[in-house]
């Protein structure tokens, strides 16, 4: 998995972070002012490619970042949990280490190493208001790694998210500036590749920018989905009816001769798209349809915001997810669906027929090179068809537009204003069987999306000690702890999904497993101590390492809960005194202590 959804960047400390700088910075600011690196402002005529509504982007600015033949794991813009993938994934032939390149002249603007998400990733500014995104890497070049590693050290962290100055890391077209890996939630070798908008950080579809995968596959079309809406917003209990889809190579039918559907109707459609017959199923690019040879919807995966990207569970049919793994892409829209890929909708792509004709619709999907497939199918008003939406009973209605708020008689929760896409019916049940220091709280259902965090506050039932008030977390059944906070007698906690809570403590330190090394261990020809580390319950939030109380960097990789320091010059021949402590995000501490010889 990634979590590219979360890399939002904001410079407002910027000029904080950059106060320790060199003389020899300084001396590299002449020389870039005297011209030897004026090419990061140039400006060049570039031929144009069209998005589909007509934006235009320079089509032979940029090279690729690998020199293999371009096959995809993942597309721009594809379908992932609470995300929408933010770049192509490239293959690598299931290895690490081919050499990455800089996709154009500019400088490295942003150095991040992350525990998950994108791992070990470098920014690339350009002239021309991109920016180029290169992440899961095995390691960077030298002066990058330099670089790094003394921001590291002076920070005394591993995981770091720095910007650079326009003078101190300038690269070519076509320079080394890493090799490819694994790294972050990577879920096997490859290389995520970017470009964004520099000033609003949002990320394009790379293949708009004459980056070319080749591609002559038509998109495949599984099955067509008819929503009965009938006034009631979309929930869990929407009428739906499932339609299975044949044909090939574009050309695609349904069995059934005409659907009957009767009032407010809308369409959903599973589709996926594949570089080359028996390759990956990757995301289409875009979804059009039309009633009557009328366009009344159409998405587009040309860019977004990330801070929309997990209206995603919107865009699709989010308890078909949940209980059936089906993904299917709802081709109409909620009214809090705050996604700006929609390119045209009528009625948000709700239709109503009140005659009595056969009515024409069709599918229209393409892949980002244009290749087209088509479902066409008839729709008729049928007044005497009975299909029952329903929405579940609440104990008071939420709207998707205001804040809203809950209180009873041990809890109490807040929503505010854009967290939910439509209007619910909330409902709200407690139970006293519970494993924790309260009743156990069912908040609405858990098949219904929430866009960010909301606050709950949940009362204890029993007395929680003094000295472990300081250790209390809210627990949600389905998996999950959020970090709590006790606060006038509540305890407040800020989940992301609705669920059933409790208050629960976590007391229990980290564990700490040395897979290497021992107390008074000969470590002489040993290139690194490695270690294995976990945590029962509210996660691991801190490491650190010490060498006869010198700070060492230690690396993690989350895939597998390791974590390792590789030997520099900085520990000499001789006995040397190890301390490493873990902490969780409720400060339980675990120290490992041991004693080495080089």
């Amino acid at each position: 998995m990634e979590t590219g959804s979360a890399d939002i960047w904001r410079t407002k400390n910027y000029s904080t972070l950059r106060l320790n700088r060199t003389t020899s910075t300084l001396t590299y600011f002449i020389a870039f002012l005297s011209g030897t690196v004026l090419f990061l402002f140039s400006t060049k005529a570039l031929s144009q490619s069209l998005s589909a509504d007509n934006t235009t982007y320079p089509s032979d600015f940029f090279r690729p970042p690998l020199d293999l033949p371009p096959a995809l794991a993942g597309s721009f813009g594809e379908i992932r949990g609470n995300h929408f993938h933010s770049g192509l994934d490239y293959r690598t032939n299931q290895r690490e280490g081919y050499p990455v390149y800089a996709v154009a002249d500019g400088y490295i603007s942003r150095l991040r190493v992350q525990i998950g998400g994108f791992g070990n990733a470098l920014y690339i500014t350009h002239p021309n208001g991109f920016t180029s995104v290169y992440a899961h890497l095995q390691r960077f070049n030298d002066r990058i790694t330099q670089t790094l590693r003394d921001l590291q050290y002076r920070k005394q962290t591993y995981d770091v998210d720095f910007p650079l100055l326009p003078i101190e890391i300038p690269v070519k077209k076509g320079e080394i500036i890493a090799w490819s890996g694994n790294t972050g939630s990577s879920g096997g070798p490859h290389l995520h590749f970017e470009i964004r908008d520099t000033q609003t950080e949002e990320t394009i579809n790379p293949q708009l920018f004459g980056i070319d995968i080749p591609d002559k596959v038509k998109p495949q079309i599984t099955s067509l989905v008819i929503y009965q809406l009938n006034g009631i917003p979309f929930n869990p209990g929407t009428s739906k009816r499932s339609l299975a889809v044949s044909g090939s190579n574009g050309n695609y039918q349904l069995s059934v001769p005409v659907i009957h559907i009767n009032g407010e109707t809308g369409f959903g459609i599973v589709t996926y798209d594949q570089q080359f017959s028996g390759g990956n199923k990757n995301g289409v690019y875009s979804i059009e349809l039309e009633l009557d040879g009328q366009l009344i919807y159409a998405s587009v995966l040309e860019r977004f915001a990330f801070s929309n990207s997990r209206a995603i569970n919107s865009h699709i049919d989010y308890p078909a997810l949940l209980l059936s793994r089906s993904t299917i892409q709802k081709s109409f829209i909620e009214p809090g669906n705050p996604l700006g890929i929609y390119k045209k909708e009528i009625n948000r792509g709700v239709i109503h027929l009140t005659d009595d004709a056969i009515h024409e619709m069709r599918y229209i999907i393409k892949d980002v090179k244009g290749n087209t497939s088509v479902l066409e199918f008839r729709v008729k008003n049928d007044p005497d068809l009975i299909i029952k939406s329903k929405e579940a009973p609440g104990v008071k209605k939420f709207s998707y537009n205001t804040d809203n708020e809950f209180i009873g008689e041990t809890i109490k929760l807040r929503i505010p204003k854009g967290l939910l896409y439509n209007d619910i019916n909330f409902a709200y049940s407690k139970t006293s069987h519970s494993p924790g220091f309260s009743d156990r709280h069912t908040l609405h259902s858990r098949l219904t999306p929430l866009h960010s965090n909301f606050n709950l506050w949940i009362k204890p039932t029993k007395e929680i000690p003094a000295h472990l008030k300081n250790k209390v977390l809210l627990l949600n059944t389905s998996g999950g702890a959020s970090v709590g906070v006790y606060e006038d007698g509540y305890v407040k906690a800020s989940p992301r999904a609705f669920g059933t809570y409790y208050i629960a403590l976590d007391t229990i330190a980290p564990r700490i497993t040395p897979l290497n090394i021992s107390d008074g261990k000969q470590m002489t020809g040993i290139s690194k101590m490695s270690f294995k580390i976990s945590d029962n319950l509210s996660g691991i939030q801190t490491f650190r390492g010490t060498v006869d109380g010198q700070w060492i960097l230690m690396e993690y990789d989350l895939k597998t809960s390791t974590l390792w320091h590789t030997f520099d010059y900085r520990t000499a021949p001789g006995k040397h005194l190890l301390q490493l402590t873990v902490i969780d995000r409720q400060e339980n501490t675990r120290t490992y202590t041991a004693s080495f010889y080089k």
